[in-house]
């Protein structure tokens, strides 16, 4: 009978442990989400108010086109969707080089 009282102390010191480890987790968990939050990351991209630093982007694409889409993720490429004056297509604008990189034409 003593080995179960033993075995039984040692379950509910386990448990026990268990909770308060869940409880410092969740509170830890919510204190990153939180500064997170208040601190926004350094990695965006800046914009300059500089006026040289603008820069005039000029695309030669027939008549009637318009732009679509446009999507812009981590990195110098611009993906933009075009429509009209012809299949739609979307061109790679890397706005670093100042050029254009790569186009794809979509199947109608």
């Amino acid at each position: 009978m003593e080995q179960s009282t033993f075995a039984r102390r040692g379950l509910l010191a386990a448990i026990i442990g268990m909770g308060i480890l869940i409880i410092v987790g969740t509170v830890a968990l919510l204190a990153v989400i939180m500064h997170r939050m208040s601190h926004p990351a350094a990695s965006s991209p800046a914009v300059s108010s500089h006026p040289s630093a603008e820069k005039t982007i000029t695309l030669e694409e027939p008549a009637g086109t318009t732009i679509g889409q446009i999507a812009w993720q981590t990195g110098p490429i611009l993906a933009v969707r075009l429509t009209g004056g012809g299949p739609d297509r979307i061109v790679l604008w890397d706005t670093a080089a100042g050029h254009i990189t790569g186009k794809l034409a979509l199947p109608q």
